[in-house]
């Protein structure tokens, strides 16, 4: 693409509060949720209600959607990286973007994408998943590229233009390039540490079920 058709780069400081925000609001969301579950039995209680299985039904869905969010925000939460590779690396515009599958796990939807430019070869497949803790696939991903930031050897930074939508990704076959990684020279390296990304970060904690 000629570099006078790219989007304007993204503000990275608004990228960040933007998904800030969004994360805040699903805080917020399941809060609201399981706060009252939780409460519910104790104020009909209160209020006069006889004891009864029903009366303390909500009791284990409140903590089971407090619980689930808690080890995602643990597990899954790539705000605070994005930022670092954000950091670290500049932005690079790429014309198109190749969702293959996506996984629903507990740490959060990890998406297996390919972010290329046209006439571009050997661009490897990335694991992503939202920087935000939202489950969705960004809106208009697919529509045209995006801007990346990282290192496809460590990891890196997806920002969709216009809406500001983040995804934190990494290689999605680990493994395979760790001699690559090994060979990498010092300056890659160091500056792959310093963004936080020289270890593999997803980690799907062993539990039957998701949030």
């Amino acid at each position: 693409m000629n570099p006078m058709n790219e989007p304007v780069a993204p503000h990275i400081e608004q990228v960040l509060k933007h998904n800030s925000t969004l994360l805040k609001r699903h805080v917020a969301g399941r809060l609201a949720i399981g706060v009252p579950l939780l409460a519910l039995p104790f104020v009909l209680h209160a209020l006069g209600a006889p004891n009864s299985f029903f009366l303390v039904l909500p009791l284990p869905f409140g903590l089971w959607v407090l619980l689930f969010l808690a080890i995602r925000l643990a597990n899954g939460l790539r705000l605070g990286v994005c930022k670092k590779v954000l950091s670290s690396y500049p932005v690079e515009y790429r014309t198109r973007v190749d969702r293959k599958e996506a996984q629903w796990l507990l740490l959060g939807t990890v998406y297996t994408v390919k972010v290329s430019s046209r006439g571009r070869q050997g661009t490897p497949r990335m694991r992503a998943v939202n920087a935000s803790a939202v489950r969705r696939w960004p809106k208009g991903a697919e529509n045209g590229g995006a801007w990346v930031a990282g290192d496809p050897l460590f990891g890196g930074v997806m920002i969709v233009p216009g809406s500001h939508d983040m995804l934190f990704m990494q290689p999605a076959n680990w493994k395979k390039s760790d001699q690559e990684r090994a060979q990498a020279d010092s300056v890659r390296i160091v500056r792959a540490q310093q963004a936080g990304i020289a270890k593999l970060l997803e980690r799907e904690p062993k539990v039957p079920y998701g949030a």
